[in-house]
């Protein structure tokens, strides 16, 4: 996924709402912005990427139906990090009493909070330092638990607050942890 970065600093301030309507009236087109107020505009996916991460949220959310501890959201969702960040991750969860606390209006638009569990796809176009920048921003803004998932090195880092960013090459499955009890993903469908 080739992305753009507009720096619109000495432009135009773009408000939380009017950021929203850009989005809206562009469908066809991926925003995020970043938390300087710089706009980053994303092309589509790919086949071979959107089928992999179908597969990953489709895994994320079988889980979550029989959990029932969280809500999941894929990758057309858009979060508002506590930095004034506007991210959209590949697939994400957030607990449930985080989201029953939300108000309807709050959770109708850009969720105004960090996800606890995210998960980055790189497309084959990705730069890697960029992805990881990103993941670092999520920890810095309250993530419990990520993955960033690397196709074509066949390699994960699993990004945890306090920790030390964990490589792993080639796994079979990914656990999550205490933050998704039970769950494992199975790479064999994301390879």
């Amino acid at each position: 996924m080739t992305a753009f970065t507009v720096n619109l600093e000495s432009a135009i301030t773009l408000t939380d709402q009017q950021f929203y309507q850009l989005c809206r009236q562009n469908p066809d087109l991926k925003f995020e912005r970043t938390a300087e107020g710089n706009l980053v505009i994303m092309s589509p996916t790919g086949g071979e990427t959107g089928n992999r991460n179908g597969r990953l949220t489709q895994q994320l959310f079988n889980w979550s139906d029989n959990n029932e501890s969280g809500i999941v959201f894929d990758s057309s969702t858009g979060f508002k990090l506590p930095n004034g960040a506007d991210r959209s991750p590949d697939a994400a969860w957030v607990a449930l009493e985080r989201w029953q606390a939300l108000t309807s209006e709050q959770q109708e638009q850009f969720v105004p909070l960090c996800p606890d569990f995210v998960v980055e796809l790189m497309s084959p176009s990705d730069a890697l330092s960029k992805a990881q920048e990103k993941m670092a921003e999520y920890l810095d803004n309250g993530l419990r638990l990520g993955w960033l998932i690397n196709r074509k090195g066949r390699f994960v880092e699993i990004y945890r607050p306090n920790q030390p960013v964990e490589r792993l090459e080639n796994p079979t499955q990914l656990s999550g942890e205490a933050v998704l009890p039970d769950f494992n993903l199975k790479l064999s469908y994301i390879w």
